[in-house]
Formats: C-alpha cells, structure tokens, sequence
C-alpha cells in the first residue's frame, strides 16, 4: 500500500529558527533512486549530495551505477567523484564533507537533496552523529586482536569494561570488531568512545522520503540492473581498475574499494576462482543480501521517513509530496502497514 501522506499547514516555531531544508532520499538498491532525484533535482531547483559508498571513487562507473555524465550535467552532483579507488574515506570524513556540500547549496539558495542507500552516511549526516576521528592503528589492532583469540573474546571486554564502561554496557562481547575499535579509541585519545559518540542534528527542517517496491519487483529489477552492467562492461572496468591501482588481478582483494557488490564478485572471476556465470549468480545473491540488509537502516516503520512505494506512486506524486512540504508544510506521522525488520539497537559508528 502507499502511506497516508497527509499534510498539516504549520512548520512550527521551531523550524523558524533553522537553516533551508534539507530533502533526503533513501532507498534500497534498484529502486529507482537515481531517476527520481534527477527529476526532483530539476522541479525544485535543487542539487544532489550523494550517499553512496563506492560512487565517492573515480574510475568506478559502472558498477555503482554511478549517475552518467549526461545526467550529472542535467543536475550538480557532490561527493562523487573526489578519490582514487586505493584511498579511504572515513565516515567522519564522509560527514564533514556532506555537511560543508550541504551548507554551499543552500547559501546559494538551492535546495540540497541528500540521495543514497548507505545506510551509515546517511544517518551519520541526519542524526549528527559524534564520530571517532581516530584512524586505525593496525598495530594495536593486530595486538587486541591477538590477546582476544588466546584469551577469549570476554577478556578483551572485559578490559574495555574497565576503561569505558559505557561503550562495554551496549557492545557485546562477541562482537570483537567493535571492542576493538572502542579500545583503540581510547587508548590513542584517552577518550571514551562513548562520550564522542553523542548526536546533535544539523539546523536543517528536514525531509525524509524513502522509495520501496514489492520484493518481486524490487529483485527483478536487481537481475536486470546486474545484466545491464555486465553489458555495459563490468569485467573490463574491474580488470582496468586491478591493474591500474593493485598489483595484478591476482591482488584485487588488496584494493578496499573493490570490496563492493560486483566488483568483489567480478574480481573473483578474474582471480579464476569462480566462473563467470557463478560470479554473476553471487552478484544477485549479495545484491539481494544487502536490501535486506538496507532494510535495518531504512525501516518501513520509521515515522521520520515518509515511504512511498512506486509500484504505485508515480514520480510526479513523489515530486508533488516533496514541493508542497517545500513550500511551508509538513506532514502527519504517517500510518504504515508494511513488514518490517528489527531495529538496531547500537551506534553503527563504533
């Protein structure tokens, strides 16, 4: 069904005091996100941000689906584009980043459209996370990692117990990544993590819309999309990406952005691990694995998102919702009667 999408008259006074509007625009992979932006984009003078992982990295088109030339000449993209697929963006990066984009767009009297499926950019963004600016010290990484494999995971918290016992309270044990990662903060910073990782929202007046599609629908479209970039020259842009920023195909697991959805499938057909043909079975298999995935972040019963499902809703509705709540209104709590997945529970950042 297509949530109620009622509208009351009053902002409130607290949006007065806020900076422009800030739309968002979330989804799971294949929905359709990228068509809908552009003909947002161009309704309401806007410009797109983008929340999207891998289309941060040059050389990486086809496999992100990454918006083509043409299209990025119809509306301004920000944040595509800006690294060498053998460099890092961190997510305090992401977000210092996201927010001076988001600030230049608005100063200049456009409406900055937040647009992607990473879940932790863009809550990192909307939420304000506080982030750890600490990078890794793999030393001290491979050190943790070692006393938790000879002494038990529980060891290792229960040492992070005794210098944050607030991040030890909401981080379970057997989840040694975060342990670790909370260690390593504090003892490189002599800060707990959990008293950098406090929330304080952006001054936007915010909108949060999500696109949705049936799951039949959504994983057709999936099949197609993967066949499209397969088409469109995949094999040869994971090969051309290995040889230029790793040492080999042999070594294409050394290059972290080739870690994503298809080009790590693809990179292990050109590491003749697999064949073609089950490389591109796996690329629908995670693709569908990461929906679901999506799903945790982008819940169908958040009241902070207004859904809209476009088996059923036309782009025009879509754009239509956006321009009225542009125009000084916002919306009632939506009335949801979707299937949904349990929420996470702990601060993704950590």
């Amino acid at each position: 069904m297509v949530a109620d999408h009622s509208l009351s008259q009053d902002p409130g006074p607290a949006a007065a005091s806020l900076l422009g509007p800030l739309v968002v625009l979330v989804g799971p992979t294949a929905v359709g996100k990228t068509e809908i932006s552009l003909e947002l984009a161009e309704a309401v003078e806007g410009e797109i941000v983008s929340a999207d992982s891998r289309q941060v990295y040059r050389g990486m088109d086809v496999g992100t689906a990454k918006p083509t030339p043409a299209e990025q000449q119809r509306v301004p993209h920000h944040l595509v584009d800006i690294l060498d697929p053998n460099q890092i963006l961190t997510l305090a990066e992401y977000q210092r980043r996201a927010y001076a984009a988001i600030e230049d767009i608005d100063r200049r009297g456009r409406v900055p459209l937040l647009v992607g499926g990473s879940g932790q950019y863009v809550r990192a963004v909307v939420e304000g996370w506080g982030i750890p600016e600490v990078p890794p010290d793999h030393a001290l990484r491979t050190q943790l990692e070692a006393l938790a494999a000879k002494r038990g995971a529980a060891t290792l918290h229960a040492r992070l117990a005794e210098l944050d016992p607030a991040a030890a309270g909401r981080i379970d044990y057997r989840n040694v990544r975060r342990v670790v990662r909370a260690l390593e903060v504090m003892l490189l910073t002599g800060q707990p993590i959990s008293e950098i990782q406090t929330k304080v929202p952006p001054p936007y007046r915010i909108l949060q819309v999500g696109l949705t599609r049936p799951r039949p629908a959504l994983f057709a479209r999936i099949d197609g999309r993967v066949d499209r970039m397969l088409e469109a020259g995949l094999v040869d842009e994971v090969r051309g990406l290995a040889a230029a920023w790793a040492s080999g195909t042999d070594s294409v697991r050394e290059l972290p952005a080739l870690s994503g959805l298809g080009y790590r499938q693809i990179g292990l057909y050109l590491q003749d691990q697999i064949t073609l043909k089950e490389a591109i079975q796996l690329m629908r298999k995670e693709t569908r694995r990461f929906v679901r995935q999506q799903g945790t972040w982008f819940r169908l019963d958040d009241p902070e998102i207004h859904w809209f499902d476009l088996e059923e809703t036309s782009a025009e509705q879509v754009i239509g919702f956006v321009s009225e709540w542009l125009a000084g209104r916002t919306r009632e709590p939506p009335t949801q009667e979707y299937e949904v997945s349990p929420r996470r529970q702990t601060h993704p950042s950590e």
